[in-house]
This record gives structure tokens, C-alpha cells and sequence, in this order.
């Protein structure tokens, strides 16, 4: 900004307008009665001064005047204008505060956080992970004055002071109307933490702000860029929130959703691998949240991915306010969040729902902690997936019997389907007939593969969200929580529902569910009508896997490549070292001798099989 300076000129101008002046006060000096009536216009304007002491001054706290803060002459005016009252000049300046953890910067016009860096992490192009930046936050009280104002405190200038309470860092901002009387965001930030405790306060502003209407915390945030692939980051970006006594609930994760929702806890502005997050001790009444998806397809230069909102009313209590709080910005990660206990900040991490959140959070997480621990990430993965095959071989076993015996079974299935091949409901009853003789059930293949669906489950949410996977390498995949990428298309080409690249890990993968399935329906019973045709669902499903997964976590990929190729593995022991096809055939043919009792599944199966014939008869 460039000073003004005063030349000879000027001066010689201001000498002339000062006698003029003196001469113009001398010829028209006031008479005595002039001078009262002046006294009792000065006394009645003092008693409107002191009237509008006891308000929220409208040029500052209220309604700051629009000014250019870079023109020193309208400062000036200002200043002279607000003087009288003794508020506080308004200033854009910023208060930082930061520990090893995390850097906050806030601003003096609105008292809010306007930047939030994360200090020990960078995101997937080496720039530092911003949670705040650039305006995409914003945070601010709405409320009503008792002269029918409407004021929001982005809009008031806060007076900065910054003290230390024991080894924490205090930033105290408020907004003034006199020493006695403000309206104060209050923020203490302790070292080695990324919880920042954040009191809302007002003093002396009983009568000043209005009961009638409620005062509304208005939180908004646009969800900025972090990995290299948005779809995926977007998937797992949402907001989550505690409310009615624990309860956990989320908006859409897809497409634009809101609610209203009551004793809210704590509101999770989540970015996939990192969150905004804002805790109360008293919990909000309610609240009005919304999320709109930014995120269209998949895109290299888009830096949002959602953008949040939340409106809650807060209480007035003997006329003043005051709110205790917690802001959390830092990493979506179990063993930082699992620190917060009491305010459970741990739930807002996406483990999936019942059973499968259940084996997510308290087996895998942990188990893959401690492996990761001893052997590099990558290799954690292959023997977390070692172990879990071998837990999960008994059911294999169990599968492959169903399937083998099923084998032994297919020239009788395939004889009762040639002689009853123009009655479909006779050949379906001599069927079951063959299966309850020979003690073969036809379901038991598939209570195996239900078993396992709770492990599939977890696993599927256990990678993509696994914080200690992040930007952890493995072979050809830099970073096990994103994609690997073997080949990337050219700027602007895109396969459909594809992507813009080619990942190996996903191909390995589908490689080996093609061999798996082959093997396994290769046992299967022959192709009955109505029935899904096997050959078709085994070409089908590799070829799927390699569409789904190739944006997915290479190290989702890299388990499924592995599990598959010691399935595989496993399948060919049982096989060859373990099943007999003889003997599977004798145990059928000396199940049939035996007189069989049919259970009350059975019995109901056959008798309604019965009654449909009679009834095809008739």
C-alpha cells in the first residue's frame, strides 16, 4: 500500500482553511442562549450513546461496514466513525496454531478455522493433505438481535488473543461489543493431538441477543481430492453421525441425500483416509445435514468430491450461550480414533454393518496390525491370506465332498432325467428320492459358501479402508490402498465401467477365479431347466472381476489373487490325497440299503411335490 505524503502545497492549503476558519468562528460566536440550547443537544446525544453501549454495535459486531481494508483513507473514516465506542478495528489477519500433528490457521473476520494441513501427511501427487483450504469451509452462527436483526458471525471481526493453559495452546477470539461484553469462540489445542477442544461462549449479551429465536450452528465443508482415483476415494467419502443414544446412521454415499435427526453426538465430515469431524459433549437437539455428490465419473483434474452441510440450534442458558465442543481433524484411522473412547469417534470408520463390521474391526484389523508389524505390508497380506485359507479349509473340505459325491451321483441324475424328461415334476421327485437314499444333499455345497460370506464381506471393507495400507508399496503397486497401475490411457480415453488405465493386480486375480471355478464346476450337477447355466456363470464372473476390481485397492486384488491360488491349492490335495472316488461311491451305494427317515423339511418338500402333481394330474 502506498503512504500518502504531504507537500508544501498541501500544507499552505490546510494553513489557509485553518484561518479561515478562526475567522468564521469568531464572526458567528453562539450567544448565551444559543450555547444552552447546544448543552441539551450534547446531553441527549451522550444518553443515546449510552442506550446503544448495551447493544451489538451494528458498524462492527453486527454489521461490519463495507470497507476496503487497502484504502487508508476509508480505514481512516472508519475508524473515526467507531471510535467513540471503543470497538476493535476490523483486521483480516489470522491466528495459527500447531503441534507435531496438525497446523491450523484462523481467521479474526468470522473467528473460523480457515486452513487445516496435515503435517505428516502428503497426499497421492506429494502435496501436503489439506482438510480446510481456499475457502471450501465454512462455520458461523445465525442469530437474531432483540431489535429484529439478523446477524451471522461470518461477518464479525474477532479480536485474537492467544495464551498457553499448562503445555496447551489457547486462541481465545471474540467479538465485542465492550470489554464486558462478546461473544467468544474459545480454541485449545494440546501437543501430540489432533482433537481441539472449541467453546462457543457469550458474556453480557442477555437482552442483546434475542430468546425468541433460536441461534443455528451452520457447518459447511467441500470435500477436497486426496487419491489419484476420485470415484473410488468419492465411494468411501460420507457423512456419518451418532445420534439417539449411540445410534450410528450415514447419508448417501452415491447421490445427494438429507435428513433432519435428533441428540446428535458428533457429525463426521469423512474423506475417505481422512476426517473432519465435530463432537459435543452436550449433544445437539437436532439437526439438518445434507450431502451433495460431486463426483459424476471418473476424473484427473476434479478436486471435490462431496460437499457437506449441517444446521443445529443451540441453547441459550440464563440468557447466554455457551456450547463446549470438540473439533477432530486428522486420519480415518483406528488407532488414532480408538484414543477418543469416550466421545467413540472409533464408529465413524466405515467397518460394514453386523457381523461383518464385528469380524472387520476386532479380528482383521488387529491381526493385520500385528503382522504388519513384523513383515512389510505387502507381505502381511499374503500370509493374513495364507492363515485365513487354512482356518477356512475344513469348509473347503466339506464343499469338495458335496461337490465330489455329487459327481458319483451324475449318471443316475442323468438316466432319471432321460426317462422322465417329458415330466419335469416326476423327474424333480425321483431326484430328491435318489439324493435322500444316497445322503447326498444337494444344499450342502452351498452352506459352505455361505459361511464364508461373512469373511468375503469383511475382507471387501477391510481393505479399501484400511488406513495403515495407505500409500504402503508392494512390487509394481506403489500404494496397496489405491489402485496399481501397468498402463495408463491416454488423457481423455476411458473405457466404460473400466476406467482410464489397466491394473495387473485384478488380472492376476481373475486369472485364478477362472481355474477355481473351472475345477469346481467341472463337479457340479448336469444342467437341469430352470437351473443357472455353470459354463456361462464361469466365463462370467473372472470376466466381472476384472471390470470391478481394477480401481479398486491393489491390495484387495492381491488377497483375492492369492486366496484363489491356495484354494486352488487346497482343492487338489483334497483330491488327490484325501478323497477317494471309490469309496464315496460305496458309502452312497451302502446309504442307499439303509432304511432312511425323512425330517420335517423332507416330508413337507415331498408332500407338496405331491400335491403339485396331483393337482397337473386333475
Amino acid at each position: 500500500m502506498e503512504e500518502k505524503k504531504l507537500d508544501i502545497n498541501s500544507i499552505i492549503g490546510f494553513v489557509l482553511i485553518f484561518g479561515i476558519l478562526i475567522f468564521m468562528f469568531y464572526q458567528n460566536k453562539p450567544t448565551p442562549e444559543e450555547l444552552e440550547a447546544e448543552k441539551a443537544k450534547e446531553e441527549q446525544v451522550e444518553a443515546q450513546t449510552k442506550t446503544e453501549e448495551n447493544k451489538l454495535q451494528e458498524n462492527t459486531v453486527a454489521k461490519p461496514i463495507p470497507i476496503n481494508l487497502q484504502d487508508s483513507t476509508a480505514v481512516a473514516n472508519y475508524k473515526s466513525d467507531i471510535g467513540a465506542f471503543g470497538f476493535t478495528t476490523p483486521s483480516e489477519a489470522t491466528t495459527k496454531l500447531e503441534n507435531d500433528l496438525v497446523y491450523l490457521e484462523i481467521s479474526n473476520k468470522g473467528g473460523q478455522i480457515i486452513e487445516v494441513r496435515m503435517k505428516q501427511f502428503n497426499t497421492y501427487d506429494s502435496i501436503p493433505v489439506y482438510l480446510v483450504k481456499d475457502g471450501n469451509a465454512h462455520f458461523a452462527l445465525n442469530f437474531s438481535t432483540s431489535d429484529n436483526r439478523v446477524l451471522n458471525t461470518k461477518d464479525l471481526y474477532f479480536e485474537p488473543s492467544l495464551s498457553n493453559n499448562g503445555e496447551n495452546q489457547v486462541l481465545s477470539m471474540k467479538a465485542k461489543v465492550s470489554n464486558d461484553k462478546y461473544l467468544e469462540y474459545r480454541y485449545e489445542m494440546k501437543p501430540n493431538d489432533y482433537l481441539v477442544d472449541f467453546t462457543i461462549r457469550s458474556q453480557g449479551l442477555n437482552g442483546v441477543i434475542s430468546g425468541n429465536q433460536p441461534i443455528s450452528l451452520e457447518w459447511k465443508l467441500k470435500s477436497i481430492r486426496h487419491s489419484k482415483s476420485i470415484e473410488y476415494e468419492n465411494r468411501y467419502t460420507r457423512l456419518t453421525y451418532n445420534h439417539e443414544g449411540g445410534k450410528l446412521s450415514k447419508l448417501s454415499e452415491s447421490g445427494d441425500d438429507d435428513e433432519t435427526e435428533t441428540d446428535i453426538k458428533w457429525l463426521s465430515y469423512r474423506q475417505h483416509f481422512f476426517s473432519s469431524i465435530l463432537a459435543t459433549k452436550e449433544n445437539f437437539e437436532k439437526g439438518e445435514l445434507s450431502s451433495v455428490n460431486l463426483v459424476e465419473e471418473e476424473s484427473r483434474t476434479q478436486g471435490f468430491t462431496k460437499e457437506y452441510s449441517s444446521i443445529v440450534p443451540l441453547k441459550m442458558n440464563g440468557g447466554e450461550l455457551s456450547q463446549n465442543m470438540h473439533w477432530y481433524y486428522g486420519p480415518t484411522d483406528v488407532a488414532v480414533l480408538s484414543k477418543y473412547e469416550d466421545l467413540g469417534l472409533v464408529d465413524s470408520i466405515p467397518f460394514g454393518w453386523g457381523i461383518f463390521g464385528w469380524i472387520n474391526r476386532y479380528i482383521f484389523t488387529p491381526f493385520y496390525t500385528f503382522l504388519s508389524g513384523i513383515f512389510p505390508y505387502g507381505i502381511a497380506i499374503v500370509i493374513m491370506t495364507i492363515l485365513i485359507r487354512l482356518a477356512m479349509s475344513p469348509v473347503t473340505y466339506k464343499s469338495y465332498l458335496s461337490q465330489a459325491k455329487m459327481k458319483v451321483l451324475k449318471p443316475e441324475i442323468t438316466e432319471l432325467g432321460n426317462k422322465y424328461k417329458d415330466n419335469a415334476m416326476k423327474k424333480q421327485q425321483e431326484t430328491m428320492k435318489l439324493y435322500n437314499k444316497a445322503g447326498v444333499s444337494p444344499m450342502s455345497g452351498c452352506v459352505p459358501a455361505f459361511l464364508q460370506m461373512p469373511i468375503f464381506y469383511a475382507l471387501f471393507m477391510f481393505f479399501p479402508t484400511s488406513f495403515a495400507l495407505r500409500q504402503k508399496s508392494f512390487l509394481w503397486a506403489d500404494d496397496l490402498s489405491s489402485f496399481d497401475t501397468i498402463y495408463q490411457f491416454p488423457e481423455g480415453f476411458t473405457i466404460p465401467f473400466y476406467g482410464d488405465h489397466i491394473s495387473l493386480f485384478p488380472i492376476l486375480a481373475s486369472i485364478a477365479i477362472f481355474f477355481y471355478m473351472m475345477m469346481t464346476t467341472g463337479q457340479n450337477m448336469p444342467q437341469q431347466p430352470g437351473m443357472p447355466n455353470m459354463k456361462f456363470i464361469m466365463y462370467l464372473m473372472p470376466f466381472m472381476m476384472l471390470f470391478f476390481f481394477n480401481n479398486f485397492a491393489s491390495g484387495l486384488s492381491l488377497y483375492y489373487f492369492v486366496s484363489n491360488l491356495i484354494t486352488i491349492g487346497i482343492m487338489l490335495v483334497i483330491k488327490n490325497f484325501i478323497l477317494n472316488n471309490d469309496k464315496i461311491h460305496a458309502q452312497i451305494q451302502e446309504n442307499k440299503l439303509k432304511p432312511k427317515k425323512e425330517n420335517k423339511f423332507q416330508k413337507k418338500m415331498r408332500e407338496m411335490m405331491e400335491q403339485a402333481d396331483a393337482q397337473k394330474k386333475k
